[in-house]
């Protein structure tokens, strides 16, 4: 492994010497620099230094020198920017998110090796093929507009993804290989948020429009980019319909404000609009979309996979068992009544609708992943008691095991933000692995004041087993389910006597994104399933280049 590792390094220095012409251009001139300087150094000059020369940063090694991207990969270790301190961002529900220096992120751009076969950008990485290899060049170079430009190329909505996305471009980095890998997403977080605030970003309405009608039910990420495609790339007249308060779907209510802020989301809602997009809020379409989209040449269905999977063991009926959404939608629509409330987590809120609360609660959360993640970092805003997350995997191996090789995504042990604020407020780590729900005991008044467990392994067939002996009772006042999605609901499928795939999805392909009722597309977590908001502008981006081949073509077969 080592001497194709090594075979590879060298490959990819010879193709990012054939390529950079102006790193090569820098490299010459730096060597020149130093023939000066060793020139004057033997005549007892002071060696000056060129207003052009490279900043000096410091390697891994500890020693200074001149920035250098032809080993870059070499010289610099992966430095990801950090977190907010969790003492001072437990306080509020403002953006976790801290930025490194421009010099800084110059040398972190230095560490991308600009592969021959770039597999951040394939489709083991990146599901929307940025273009990284080329905006960490241009960021090298401090062509922040550029690297901008090129960016938007490829993602519609960078400033979602460079704050939400978990980075499978990261997984599959070739870097990966014998190092860490490149900060991918916060290279992409810090150019959409330097074009932002350089006024890069306006809204750009499309120089033509082609006379047609399209309605996208749903403001998803899915929804949002397939609208945002189909007006400025092809110039149809798109009209977008949201059940919700607020544009955004899983944006807006599902994904804590400390995560993604909401300010951010509704700055790119305003710009489409501005753009020309009709959004139209507090609209649920269903079993009448026959009669609510008849007006339309086509319509895309970006409904999202909105039923949870639930927990069905004795006792699910007790009061304070919640699933996840509810509890995280909640505590959104409270931030949107108080908004002071996002800098001051004392302040009362005006909100009068439901509220789940944590503060003062034996809180235990079910299920793992990024949304089990967010309802703690919520319960702990909160003010809970005590924290509990139980996941019933395993523990993962801080490295790659043999099953799961470079490229795939690696499944290893990671921290994330809500498990490091746990650690601050209570002193360790809140999840606990090999854990079977098995019962949810009451108080004898209607509410859950207990979850029963029992340890699991896996057994040699492959499936869990219950490890005799290991039961207990864990106190909880509040049970979060976070357990994952099952498929969307089915108003919308049903009344339009749609086919569903046997995960009870909206059956298209990702050929064409039909479903079986003609001028009907299914594009997101309504037809792939729960999965990845990168994923649902992928799958929006496509469905609009498909509506598009459709409506210029009405007469073919469906």
């Amino acid at each position: 492994c080592d001497s194709r590792c090594d075979g590879a390094m060298r490959g990819q220095a010879k193709v990012a010497m054939l390529r950079q012409p102006t790193i090569m251009r820098s490299a010459a001139a730096a060597l020149e620099r130093q023939k000066l300087g060793r020139f004057a150094r033997q005549q007892g000059l002071a060696t000056v230094q060129s207003a052009t020369a490279p900043p000096t940063v410091v390697r891994r090694d500890g020693t200074h020198a001149p920035i250098n991207k032809l080993r870059g990969f070499i010289e610099y270790e992966r430095n990801p920017e950090p977190y907010r301190p969790p003492e001072e961002r437990l306080a509020d529900y403002a953006e976790i998110n801290s930025t490194h220096p421009p010099l800084e992120l110059k040398r972190q751009a230095a560490r991308c090796m600009d592969c021959g076969t770039p597999f951040c950008q394939t489709h083991t990485g990146c599901p929307i093929n940025n273009l990284i290899p080329e905006f960490n060049q241009l960021v090298f170079e401090d062509q922040w507009k550029k690297a901008y430009q090129n960016l938007s190329s490829t993602n519609n909505f960078p400033e979602f993804t460079g704050r939400v996305c978990p980075a499978p471009c990261e997984g599959s980095c070739v870097a990966g290989l014998v190092d860490k890998s490149v900060t991918i997403k916060n290279m992409e977080y810090a150019i959409i948020d330097r074009a932002f605030e350089e006024g890069w970003v306006k809204a750009t309405p499309p120089h033509f429009r082609s006379g047609k009608k399209v309605a996208v039910i749903g403001s998803g990420p899915a929804g949002m980019a397939a609208a945002d495609q189909m007006n400025k790339k092809y110039g149809h007249s798109v009209t977008v319909f949201e059940r919700a308060e607020k544009i955004g779907g899983l944006l807006t209510y599902g994904i804590p404000n400390m995560k993604l802020s909401k300010e951010t989301v509704q700055r790119r809602v305003d710009l489409m609009a501005e753009e020309g997009i009709n959004f139209v809020t507090g609209v649920e379409v269903g079993a009448d979309v026959l009669e609510m989209t008849g007006e339309f040449d086509a319509v895309v269905l970006a409904i999202g996979s909105t039923v949870p999977n639930n927990l069905p063991i004795p006792g699910r009926e007790l009061n304070g068992i919640v699933y996840a959404m509810e509890f995280l939608t909640y505590n959104q629509q409270r931030l949107f009544a108080n908004p002071e409330a996002i800098t001051n987590i004392g302040l009362v809120s005006k909100y009068d609708g439901a509220f789940i609360s944590a503060e003062g609660k034996n809180v235990v959360v079910i299920g793992g992943g990024d949304t089990g993640t967010d309802c703690i970092g919520t319960s702990l805003r909160h003010g809970c008691k005590t924290l509990t997350n139980f996941e019933l995997f395993p523990k993962p191996p801080a490295e790659r095991a043999e099953s799961n090789p470079w490229p795939a995504w690696p499944r290893i042990y990671r921290t994330d933000y809500g498990h490091e604020e746990a650690a601050h407020k209570f002193g360790a780590d809140p999840r606990t692995y090999s854990i079977l729900s098995k019962e949810f005991i009451g108080d004898g008044a209607g509410n859950v004041k207990a979850v029963k467990t029992v340890q699991v392994a896996i057994g040699a067939n492959g499936r869990f087993q219950e490890v005799e002996g290991s039961e207990k009772e864990w106190p909880a006042d509040l049970v979060v389910l976070a357990m994952g999605f099952r498929h969307p609901e089915h108003t919308i499928t049903s009344a339009l006597s749609l086919d569903l795939d046997s995960r009870n999805n909206a059956k298209a392909n990702t050929k064409t994104y039909r479903t079986t009722a003609p001028g009907v597309f299914a594009a997101g977590d309504c037809r792939r399933g729960q999965s990845l908001v990168v994923w649902a502008i992928n799958e929006g981006r496509a469905v609009a280049d498909q509506v598009s081949l459709y409506l210029n073509d009405k007469e073919g077969s469906w």
